[in-house]
């Protein structure tokens, strides 16, 4: 039997998963942390460059103080930053020194774990991603051995990789990321000791979506095979896209003999915490998922799924469908078996739509594919076959793309913004210029969120929008309100 661990993934990858990234804003995350420092999580899954988008775009919210405020909330639990080493925010390269002011500033402000995410497992990124973590100072790298079934992601691939990352001392540990949620009970029993030997001591996480309710049993045995933490999502956050809810995870590895040492009364307060947001904002909940042979086929997540259907009705082609789906798989093979992973399956499914409703296969094909092809995201596992590469770089488009410029790096980008800070020119050199100078204007988040009063707020928002509604009083017991409307018009408590 084993002690195990857990990291939770809500405040990130739950987040993205069942909320589309955009519930949280720098107040929930805020009142959450505390609850979190007390359960016991080895760490959290709490940042990635895209969260700190939409904290900005969506939220007009500084993700830099977003940290900050977490990190004075939290001392001890370590706040992990998910990354794949060669971008911020955008999908366009960035320059190797902005990412370097990039990691210097995760640190600084304190971020102390970080996953090095290659989507291809090219090792020379990855080993370069972590010595440029080592030196800005990350406590804890994390090199991520990304799942899927394909012909070429057999046992021994995983190994090699795993490997790799035993023999270099930046890498502090390594987990199993499989973000289908399609890693089968039996073929854990051979994936995960043949990782855990080649680790050659190295601790191994495992990280496994509950999208067609596999993973929880994984889990339950996953420790007997090598795993000394699992990554778990707290009550509405966990379950359906994302991962294994966390108290029946930890129930479950009880039952079979393990030791899980956290504090069971502060994990339901969180669980309740973050029940409580999800009601009060509208989000949904987590649901434990049916098994879904096909999704182990065509391993497309379900927001990419919706939204081709979506498109496919709106251009009257829905009952292409079928076809669309067995031309993702061969697309895939095609562009040698990239991991259905963020901004992959899009590239994937957006190619494949094109060769279904198109006169002639790869007719047409989208710059981010053409970006593929071209290297700009790394070395692709299996080599992209000849003829569909050679199609897709023989146009005029692919040679427009070779020929723009380097991303600018650290010394151009503070010329274009003299006196601006190194946090706000990271955002400014990778969103538009709009979104920043609006979170700008919003002024600091406001910090303190109490679901209970979501529904008095909202009904005052609304009255407050009709000009016939002058005074309004609530009254109960130990709480009253009272609201007039100013001589400006607006309405004052």
């Amino acid at each position: 039997m084993a002690d195990v661990q857990l990291v939770d993934v809500s405040l990130r990858d739950g987040n993205q998963s069942l909320w589309g990234a955009t519930g949280f804003r720098t107040a929930h995350v805020v009142q959450a942390a505390p609850l979190l420092e007390r359960v016991g999580f080895r760490a959290l899954d709490y940042l990635s460059s895209t969260a700190m988008g939409v904290a900005v775009r969506v939220h007009q919210e500084d993700p830099w103080e977003r940290i900050r405020l977490t990190r004075a909330a939290m001392p001890t639990t370590k706040l992990q930053f998910i990354g794949t080493g060669f971008r911020f925010i955008s999908w366009q390269n960035s320059h190797p020194e902005t990412m370097q002011l990039v990691y210097d500033r995760l640190v600084v402000n304190g971020i102390d774990r970080v996953v090095v995410l290659d989507p291809m497992h090219d090792m020379d990124a990855a080993r370069e991603t972590a010595r440029r973590l080592k030196q800005a100072g990350v406590d804890e790298v994390v090199g991520a051995l990304t799942f899927t079934i394909s012909e070429v992601h057999d046992d021994a691939f995983y190994a090699g990789i795993a490997a790799q990352y035993a023999a270099d001392a930046n890498f502090d540990r390594a987990y199993v990321k499989d973000p289908a949620g399609i890693l089968t009970a039996e073929r854990a029993r051979t994936l995960l000791p043949t990782i855990t030997a080649a680790l050659g001591g190295k601790p191994l996480e495992l990280h496994s979506h509950a999208t067609i309710g596999l993973s929880p049993l994984t889990y339950s045995l996953a420790p007997d095979l090598g795993v000394e933490v699992v990554q778990v999502g707290s009550g509405a956050l966990g379950n359906g896209s994302s991962l294994p809810e966390a108290r029946r995870t930890v129930a479950n590895l009880r039952e079979m003999g393990h030791t899980v040492a956290i504090d069971d009364r502060a994990l339901g307060l969180v669980c309740d915490f973050f029940d409580g947001v999800a009601v009060a904002e509208g989000l949904p909940a987590g649901r434990p998922q049916d098994f879904d042979a096909a999704f182990l086929h065509h391993q497309i997540a379900g927001g990419v799924m919706t939204t081709t259907r979506r498109q496919l009705r709106e251009i009257g082609m829905e009952d292409r469908f079928e076809s669309l789906i067995e031309e993702v798989g061969r697309v895939r093979a095609e562009m040698g078996h990239p991991i259905m992973v963020t901004p992959f399956p899009q590239m994937v499914v957006s190619q494949a739509l094109f060769n279904v409703i198109g006169a002639e296969r790869y007719a047409n094909v989208p710059d981010q594919v053409i970006r593929y092809a071209m290297g700009s995201f790394g070395r692709p596992t299996a080599p992209i076959d000849p003829a569909v590469l050679d199609r897709i770089l023989d146009r005029p488009r692919a040679r427009e793309l070779a020929a723009e410029p380097p991303p600018p790096s650290p010394a151009e980008l503070r010329k274009r913004w003299p006196g601006v800070g190194d946090e706000e020119l990271l955002l400014r050199a990778h969103m538009p210029e709009e979104q920043v100078d609006a979170m700008r204007a919003a002024g600091p988040a406001p910090r303190h969120f109490n679901a209970g009063l979501a529904p008095v707020l909202d009904l005052v928002g609304q009255l407050g929008s009709r000009p016939s509604v002058h005074d309004l009083s609530v009254a109960k017991p130990g709480f009253r309100l009272s609201v007039r409307r100013t001589s400006e018009g607006t309405l004052s408590a």
